[in-house]
């Protein structure tokens, strides 16, 4: 999720403005969560793209 168009609960003001402490901290927060939104490390991903791999495999193996 991107900050440029969240409002603040505090001011009422956009997030990206950081009128006041709250807007600053959420929109420090979200400036580190990176593209993915921080929920994902790295071991996850890896995960991910296992099975998507073995799933593609096993369509591939079923169609054949």
């Amino acid at each position: 999720m991107t900050y440029d168009r969240l409002v603040c609960a505090n001011c009422a003001a956009p997030v990206n403005e950081g009128r006041c402490p709250v807007c600053r901290a959420n929109r420090a927060r979200l400036q580190n969560e990176g593209p993915l939104g921080g929920g994902l490390n790295p071991m996850t991903l890896i995960a991910l793209l296992a099975i998507l791999i073995a799933a593609v495999a096993l369509l591939a193996h079923q169609t054949a």
